[in-house]
């Protein structure tokens, strides 16, 4: 993009080498196996992609936080979305305790994160909660100098493979959304497991497990932000990482429109190229189309979120199109690829069902338009 300073275009000629070199040939044995690959994230910490977003003296961005970590995990998700998950969940899951902690507790945590190579997961959704965060039951009881937290969590990316937990509880008995407070949970406290690492469709690299919290005890010092105000924190996170939800959708979608057209090119059929019937031409044409159509979001929407401007209809505008542009493009190359795009010797099956869970996750698509609409209607009054 031509806005990009000259910091990001090293940044991404930087990832798009080290995703085309080193991740790359890893991808279909990631997919098969369904395991968190150490290989990547030890290469992703060298690249310093796992600090994109943390303050610069703890190996962030001096600048364009958003648009970095959108860049990098485009390039990231081209080759395995697996991989470029482990950006954005770092990246949110570290939000609330960038946010909302006081200097003291990052003073002592960030250094300690940044030497050990730790990662960060987000514990919000429930067994009864996920679109309606308002729904949870998961508690922190005050208790003198300490909170007392209590519940179910699941769906947690990076749930098992973590060292530091932001994690959404109920501090009072109020309905709704009120009453929610994040609070900074370590991976070696007493009374939190690991439950159910789940077995995936897509993105099955991605470590998703359920984390079990029981009277587990944290300072009151690990209170991020003010109490009760959880879901605000939450809200502002998502203005960052639904734009990077758009970029992942992106990287595979582009995947997936290279190698339908190469596909194209190379088979005939009746006599002619693939490439030559004009129905196969119109896909080709159309998955472009939005391809273009999802960058300009994607890249304004997190242009807007590193200008410190208000972008949250932009960001779920972003999400939902991209993410929706990406399951009809790797709907179409499977299609465009016939019996050969249903096997497993091709990667268009594979991008087919990571491209399915950028629909559902960080709010699925349904909510998005409800936030759009919202936001619509608020500017119209």
């Amino acid at each position: 993009m031509s806005a990009h300073t000259e910091e990001l275009r090293i940044l991404q000629d930087t990832v798009r080498r080290a995703a085309r070199e080193r991740i790359a040939p890893l991808a279909a044995a990631i997919d098969a196996t369904g395991e968190f690959n150490r290989d990547v994230e030890s290469l992703c910490w060298d690249l310093g992609l796992l600090t994109l977003t943390f303050p610069p003296r703890y190996g962030g961005a001096e600048r364009d936080q958003g648009t970095a970590l959108c860049l990098a995990v485009e390039e990231i998700a081209r080759h395995c979305a697996s991989s470029a998950l482990l950006l954005i969940i770092q990246a949110v899951g570290s939000f609330p305790i960038l946010h909302g902690a006081r200097p003291e507790v990052l003073d002592r945590l960030l250094p300690r994160m940044v030497k050990n190579r730790e990662l960060a997961a987000y514990l919000v959704s429930e067994p009864s909660a996920g679109s309606d965060v308002g729904a949870l039951r998961s508690t922190a009881v005050r208790d003198g100098r300490e909170y007392v937290l209590t519940g179910t969590k699941c769906f947690a990316t990076n749930g098992s493979v973590a060292s530091v937990y932001a994690v959404l509880a109920r501090t009072s008995p109020a309905s709704g959304r009120d009453g929610l407070s994040f609070f900074l949970v370590e991976r070696d406290t007493p009374g939190l497991t690991i439950g159910k690492v789940e077995n995936k469709l897509g993105q099955r690299g991605s470590n998703t497990a359920e984390v079990l919290l029981d009277e587990v005890r944290v300072p009151a010092e690990n209170l991020l932000g003010r109490e009760g105000e959880g879901f605000l924190l939450a809200m502002q996170d998502f203005d960052m990482s639904r734009p990077a939800i758009g970029a992942q959708a992106l990287g595979i979608a582009e995947a997936a429109l290279g190698e339908m057209v190469q596909y194209a090119q190379q088979r005939k059929t009746f006599g002619k190229p693939l490439c030559e019937h004009q129905m196969i031409q119109q896909i080709i044409a159309d998955s472009a189309t939005l391809i273009e159509a999802s960058r300009g979001l994607v890249y304004r929407a997190a242009r807007l979120f590193d200008d410190g401007q208000r972008n949250t209809k932009l960001a779920s505008m972003a999400k939902v199109f991209a993410s929706d542009a990406a399951m009809k493009i790797t709907t179409d190359a499977v299609q465009v690829f016939g019996g050969y795009g249903y096997m497993k010797d091709y990667p268009v099956e594979r991008m087919f069902r990571d491209a399915k869970l950028t629909q559902i996750f960080e709010g699925a698509n349904q909510i998005q338009r409800l936030v759009i609409a919202r936001e619509i209607l608020s500017e119209s009054r």
